[in-house]
């Protein structure tokens, strides 16, 4: 869908039409908003911003200020055809806790992240021996709200480790999707979406 981030344009093609979402840290609502117009999708959000709540409510989306960490304890069990955690899993203080708490609400779960694996991270550290800032890694390290580093190997990793399903994986880079094979060094950002 155009418009949209790219991890954001993935998810919105492979959500199926009409069904029950929850966005988890929804942002500024652009993909709630895709959804509901271009898919006809039921897109509730929960977002920590209050700025990015507001901005949600201005566009008519049906959004909480919550935190991922300990907020989705109140949802009933698969009340969701999908959770979406975006670019979010790297901010929490326990990703493995609420993987599994996005399982327990949504029936699939997509999530999306910065690849600290890829090859510029890997270059910028070993080249200048400091935390990089590059295009998908903006901000330095002691004004990021990433607590987590992770690599696609990693999260690969860790939904063996929790028994999680990977129903599809797609690999961005600046110039396009990457295979599979070479995500973990060249892949910029990775879309996973998963099942129990």
């Amino acid at each position: 869908m155009s418009g949209l981030r790219p991890d954001l344009a993935v998810i919105a093609e492979h959500v199926a039409p009409g069904s029950r979402v929850l966005d988890v840290g929804c942002g500024d609502g652009a993909l709630m908003a895709a959804l509901r117009d271009q898919r006809h999708v039921d897109a509730r959000g929960m977002e920590l911003d209050a700025h990015n709540v507001a901005e949600c409510v201005a566009r008519g989306l049906s959004v909480i200020q919550g935190d991922a960490d300990t907020d989705l304890a109140y949802y009933p069990d698969a009340v969701f055809d999908y959770a979406i955690l975006s670019q979010t899993l790297q901010t929490t203080r326990r990703p493995d806790k609420v993987l599994g708490e996005l399982l327990r609400v949504g029936r699939r779960a997509f999530v999306s992240f910065p690849n600290f694996g890829h090859w510029r991270v890997r270059l910028s550290l070993l080249w200048n021996g400091r935390m990089p800032v590059t295009r998908s890694l903006p901000v330095s390290w002691y004004a990021t709200e990433n607590i987590h580093h992770l690599t696609v190997a990693d999260f690969r990793a860790l939904v063996e480790e929790l028994g999680v399903k990977v129903e599809g994986a797609w690999f961005l880079a600046s110039d396009g999707q990457v295979g599979a094979a070479g995500a973990n060094w060249r892949a910029e950002h990775a879309v996973f979406l998963l099942s129990r």
